[in-house]
């Protein structure tokens, strides 16, 4: 018995992945749905729908007179489908749902990476308050790439360079946040950040020998702090 489990936007793109990697018709499996997919709102709260489907086996044919069979060579069509290319495909759609109709994905592997490059016009909307939809749109591929690719992979998506410029934004906010610290000796706590930012502000300042920095809280409201030493 041939079975495989599939994800997807809707359950009915699920269903047509599916029916993809096994090339057969819908008639030829039976379909158990297991999660239903949601839209969610601006990204957040998406979920994406997973079903069961197992090829029905054809019952077997009943001999015919040696002189009566025609033997015809089948026609083999193997369809792959790419999981990375996949999730692109999920992040493109979720961006044109929410207004930013020329959205366009780039996929990058390299190495346990891999790299979603989103181009809009659009951008400040795929970004979001300080990274927040942008974020909530990595964390959906993450989910997306845990389920497809069998081997660990880390899912990084940026628009528009934003990464990069938020990665130099972080670091002088860093750099004046120890100087008052270390100038008042009152403790800072940062906002809330994902890891990846909270990182970047622990490494800008891990030279420094006047302040130290500490994690609290617990996730998705944890944030570092910088006391002085």
């Amino acid at each position: 018995m041939k079975q495989i489990t599939q994800i997807g936007a809707t359950t009915e793109e699920a269903i047509s992945l599916a029916l993809q990697k096994l090339g057969v018709a819908r008639e030829r499996v039976n379909l158990e749905i297991l999660q239903e997919g949601k839209k969610g709102f601006l990204g957040f709260g998406t979920r994406p729908a997973e079903i069961r489907v197992t090829l029905i086996e054809e019952a077997p044919v009943a001999a015919q007179p040696i002189e009566e069979v025609i033997e015809v060579e089948p026609e083999v069509v193997e369809v792959l489908v790419d999981p990375l290319l996949e999730v692109g495909k999920y992040l493109q759609r979720i961006a044109i749902e929410m207004g930013a109709e020329d959205t366009t994905v780039e996929v990058r592997e390299k190495g346990k990476q891999v790299y979603f490059q989103i181009e809009s016009e659009k951008a400040a909307l795929i970004i979001g308050k300080r990274g927040q939809t942008l974020n909530a749109l990595q964390q959906l591929a993450q989910l997306m790439l845990n389920q497809e690719v069998k081997q660990f992979k880390t899912a990084l998506v940026d628009v528009g360079n934003y990464r990069e410029k938020r990665k130099e934004s972080l670091q002088q906010l860093a750099a004046r946040t120890a100087d008052r610290v270390a100038d008042t000796g009152n403790t800072h706590k940062f906002e809330p950040m994902p890891s990846n930012e909270r990182k970047i502000l622990h490494n800008a300042l891990a030279h420094r020998l006047d302040v130290e920095t500490y994690s609290e809280g617990k996730e998705p409201k944890r944030y570092l702090a910088v006391k002085k030493l």
